[in-house]
């Protein structure tokens, strides 16, 4: 319903004496602390794919994705049910539609898993693929990376080459290669008509 009349302003809530009450950042702050105490010394994040923003507009920019894809994680020679287990995301809706992309994810899962320090489970019994007990000697100190975004940050910087004219060949002509193919597909009928009035043209000159 529209106001009307005396213009009053409805649900006028304006007596909530915030200054006495502590505001949700400062928790959200403190709840931050507590998880990177509890989850110590792993990191708090985990470590997501490269994607490109959708739409015309903004594909020229990545991001971070949501999880790597199967595909992703076949090539890097990780199994889809460990990665969750040692901080990697895993979206299984995610399909590859480009080499490029799955080349980089690849190569990003396997620079993670070479930094990798993944505990033992029994110090008496280590096994293939567990770090040694200096490597976890190491880690408890706290030589290790919190946060896996700032240590796989994703850039957006463009490199623009600049250069003479004469340093960049023309490459062909994609759009006379399409209008071409566009008018020879509209007058295939055309010149299959002519060609064989002409055949047939010749046939009856030789008689």
């Amino acid at each position: 319903m529209a106001i009307k009349h005396n213009q009053q302003i409805q649900k006028n809530h304006f007596r909530k004496d915030w200054q006495r009450r502590p505001g949700k950042k400062h928790s959200r702050r403190v709840a931050r602390q507590e998880k990177a105490v509890k989850v110590a010394p792993r990191p708090v994040d985990k470590l997501r794919p490269v994607v490109r923003c959708p739409t015309i507009k903004y594909n020229r920019r990545v991001r971070a994705g949501r999880g790597f894809s199967l595909a992703e994680l076949k090539a890097a020679g990780i199994p889809r049910k460990l990665a969750p287990t040692i901080g990697i995301s895993v979206d299984p809706r995610r399909q590859n539609l480009s080499e490029e992309s799955l080349k980089a994810n690849v190569e990003r899962l396997k620079t993670f898993k070479s930094r990798l320090i993944l505990f033992p489970r029994s110090s008496k019994a280590i096994k293939n693929g567990e770090a040694s007990l200096e490597e976890v000697k190491s880690a408890k100190e706290g030589k290790t990376t919190r946060l896996v975004e700032t240590a796989f940050p994703i850039s957006n910087k463009v490199v623009i080459e600049e250069g003479k004219l004469s340093d960049f060949p023309a490459t062909e002509d994609a759009y006379r290669k399409l209008r071409v193919a566009r008018s020879d597909a509209r007058l295939v009928g055309k010149r299959d008509k002519r060609a064989k009035a002409k055949a047939d043209e010749d046939a009856a000159a030789k008689k």
